[in-house]
């Protein structure tokens, strides 16, 4: 059997692979802070006694892009948007940290301060608990503050800091999860020059027409590999027929 139909046949696997990636960052197009992920294609030339003819394809993930998403205002006391690079760390469990961008925060049943999917967000000093009925504010620096909704409109309660962490971003790794963390897993020290925008939450930074044109020329590639391996049939086919009439 012709060996194109492997050539071929990696080459359609990792098409689909790629698809399948395109696909996760389209789904999170809406996600705050998410950051695209990022594949590419690589040749592999198939190094045997013959003549180096054949090369597969291999998808090689090459990271992600870190590119800032925008900023959208929302004007709701618990959002806050790293401004510039940066990210909030919240606490994943068994004293590990994540580091993410969606900004988009919450106060839960026992008053602890927290993402939308309920991890608790790190503060410089350990998670950090909102008391009920006060008004919450949070400066540039990320400083939560609270302010008595029935006392002295001066009488400020500072709870804690927000952790902002600045590491570089050759030293974080993507998780399941979507959030990231630091490859050695040890956590980040905080970055007193990471600053929020209270009020605000980042979106995605994928570009859904991108994706779309990715996902179009992705298809015409997977059925150029299909035609690839429907010419191999055929000339395995016509060459049976020539031998047997000999």
């Amino acid at each position: 059997m012709d060996r194109l139909i492997y050539t071929a046949m990696t080459g359609a696997k990792h098409v689909i692979e790629q698809q399948s990636t395109v696909s996760n960052n389209l789904a999170n197009a809406m996600t705050n802070g998410f950051r695209a992920q990022l594949d590419s294609f690589r040749a592999v030339p198939i190094l045997s006694s013959g003549l180096p003819t054949r090369t597969f394809v291999v998808d090689s993930t090459v990271g992600t892009d870190f590119t800032p998403g925008p900023i959208q205002q929302t004007g709701r006391d618990l959002d806050v948007a790293v401004q510039g690079k940066g990210w909030i760390a919240v606490d994943v469990g068994n004293g590990t940290e994540g580091y993410t961008r969606d900004g988009s925060l919450k106060i839960n049943e026992n008053g602890l301060l927290q993402t939308e999917k309920g991890m608790n967000v790190m503060g410089e000093s350990g998670p950090i608990t909102i008391p009920p009925d006060e008004t919450i504010t949070i400066s540039k620096d990320g400083t939560v503050s609270t302010i008595p909704k029935a006392g002295a409109a001066t009488s400020v309660n500072v709870l804690g800091r927000i952790k902002l962490v600045n590491p570089a971003e050759t030293d974080m790794v993507r998780g399941d999860d979507g959030l990231f963390r630091s490859k050695d897993g040890k956590p980040f020290d905080a970055d007193a020059n990471v600053s929020v925008v209270d009020g605000s939450v980042e979106g995605s930074n994928v570009s859904v027409v991108s994706a779309m044109v990715d996902m179009i020329s992705l298809g015409r590639q997977f059925e150029m590999q299909m035609k690839l391996l429907t010419n191999a049939e055929n000339n395995s086919s016509k060459a049976s027929q020539i031998l047997t009439l000999t």
